[in-house]
């Protein structure tokens, strides 16, 4: 059975036609051609953070506390990454996660379709976003076989979250993960420098623009006037969920329901007793409150407070050997945010796809060396705190 390692045999067999990479193969190289190649605006708003970024650079930093410990003698010429998730049978741990701008990414606007595609290719679930260009219907058809969950930033317009959520389930999505810290935004000078903020130029908002109850509340067809579409969603953006609210989300769907942001090992509790189906370990990669711990190191309390009940883990991933880490940390499933927005940017699907394999050749081929032939030979003892 092929492996994902074998990824760096195929870049190396190339080298002998004398074919080198289109792209580079590590974060570093992505982010460095992103920055020449992306509009000043994009970029700022993919990279940069909130207050002075301490939060999203621990992230990264974060993980270089943690060391892999080698176990030798260890057969690790065939490694199983699969995983079960949701009752799903997906062939690795790694998921794309949700990004609000990933349209304006692409040189034609339509990086939300470009994502699905790659999404598809790569055998990576996505999590679409409700900041989209294209509709999550075209989103979903686009990812065909693939897998999509879709993530929801719950207006405070019920019926427009009902909304929301009734067309993610006809169109196929397979999980809802609502986002709980983007009931408003945080500091971020980078945007605030330049005034720059994507949504009111009426970017990334289809998915309201093409939903039946913002149309009948905007009261006219929001092509007429998309000024007047794009200050309607920004009033009706972001209802702040309380604890009284979880029976409300709970009832929306019966597909798997995800909260994002968890970051507490009381949260966690609370809201598997309230029926939520998977813990989301996320701040948000540092873009909605700075002065926070790294999210790595908030992992493991919130792993051992949910029990049976998966978490998934975002914030801070740069390469195969942090998804290893977050793994052996016991994140069930580890999201990928800017290095895929990166490879989008750059070469569109096969920009992103070329980062996933890279991703997980790097985390296969580690796994390896190091004598973890499976996922569930990841366990903390795997790690020591250096």
């Amino acid at each position: 059975m092929p492996s994902f390692g074998d990824y760096q045999n195929e870049i190396y067999f190339r080298g002998l036609q004398g074919v080198k990479p289109r792209l580079p193969v590590d974060f570093r190289g992505w982010e460095e051609k992103a920055r020449a190649a992306m509009p000043a605006s994009v970029l700022s708003y993919v990279a940069g953070g909130c207050g002075d970024e301490h939060t999203q650079d621990i992230n990264v930093t974060a993980f270089q506390k943690w060391g892999l410990v080698p176990r030798m003698m260890v057969d690790g010429s065939k490694r199983d990454l699969s995983v079960d998730l949701f009752g799903l049978k997906l062939p690795s741990p790694l998921f794309l996660s949700p990004i609000g701008v990933l349209g304006i990414c692409a040189q034609d606007g339509h990086g939300d379709l470009a994502t699905a595609k790659a999404a598809a290719i790569a055998g990576v679930p996505m999590i679409a976003s409700t900041l989209s260009n294209d509709p999550l219907e075209a989103v979903a058809k686009v990812l065909g076989g693939g897998t999509g969950f879709f993530q929801l930033y719950t207006p405070n317009d019920r019926e427009l979250a009902e909304s929301f959520v009734r067309r993610a389930e006809a169109a196929g999505f397979k999980a809802l993960v609502v986002t709980l810290d983007t009931s408003i935004l945080g500091w971020r000078p980078r945007d605030l420098n330049d005034a720059n903020f994507p949504q009111l130029h009426g970017h990334a908002l289809e998915n309201y623009f093409s939903d039946p109850r913002f149309r009948a509340l905007l009261g006219k067809a929001p092509e007429e006037d998309r000024r007047a579409a794009a200050q309607l969603v920004l009033r009706l953006f972001g209802k702040p969920l309380t604890w009284a609210d979880l029976p409300w989300l709970r009832s929306l769907t019966k597909l798997p329901l995800i909260l994002k942001g968890i970051c507490h090992p009381d949260d966690a509790r609370r809201a598997i007793d309230g029926g939520v189906d998977g813990i989301f370990c996320s701040n948000h990669g540092g873009r909605q409150a700075n002065g926070g711990a790294a999210a790595i190191d908030m992992l493991p309390a919130v792993v051992a407070a949910s029990g049976k009940t998966p978490v998934l883990f975002d914030s801070g991933i740069r390469s195969g050997t942090d998804i290893v880490k977050a793994l052996a940390l016991g994140a069930k499933a580890v999201g990928v945010g800017r290095p895929y927005a990166y490879g989008l940017a750059l070469d569109g699907v096969d920009g992103i796809v070329h980062v996933l394999r890279c991703l997980l050749a790097e985390a296969d081929l580690l796994m390896a060396v190091d004598g973890y032939p499976t996922l569930r030979d990841l366990t903390p003892d795997a790690l020591m705190r250096v």
